[in-house]
């Protein structure tokens, strides 16, 4: 349990929680191995909460006729997926391991039961998730416009 907490306190996504926050979560956390050239999730899949990366490296890539370069994972603390924490929608990413990896399961259903019990932790969350997708919607902008230019 220890060593999950301090896995979450690495990444940037949790440091909204306390320490104590962390270790409940840590609790209910799962440590997995995925052997190279392992899918993580499908694009399209609905994942059960989050992933966050303690070594190795990731490949994420995005399906279907907009699909650009996929991109590489490789920093430890990263976070696959946070609005998966939240948010029970099919993902727009492939996740495959590149290399053999270790990562950190954290299960929804903890983190909503964590928010349930913090409200400030809840409107903690909402404004982080509300961010990223503001980006993730931004960085889409010209490729809507290109869209409209068709």
């Amino acid at each position: 349990m220890d060593d999950a907490a301090a896995v979450l306190g690495r990444a940037d996504f949790f440091d909204m929680c306390t320490d104590e926050q962390r270790a409940m979560l840590g609790f209910a956390s799962d440590r997995q191995r995925v052997d190279a050239d392992e899918v993580v999730y499908k694009a399209g899949d609905v994942p059960k909460g989050a992933y966050v990366l303690i070594s190795g490296t990731l490949k994420a890539r995005h399906e279907g006729p907009e699909a650009g370069k996929p991109y590489a994972l490789s920093e430890p603390g990263s976070v696959i997926s946070p609005t998966a924490l939240i948010l029970d929608k099919p993902r727009p990413v492939t996740i495959t391991a590149v290399t053999d990896c270790e990562l950190l399961f954290v299960p929804r259903t903890a983190f909503l039961k964590l928010l349930r019990n913090y409200p400030d932790l809840a409107q903690k969350a909402v404004q982080r998730v509300e961010r990223e997708l503001n980006s993730y919607l931004n960085a889409l902008d010209p490729l809507r416009r290109k869209m409209k230019g068709r």
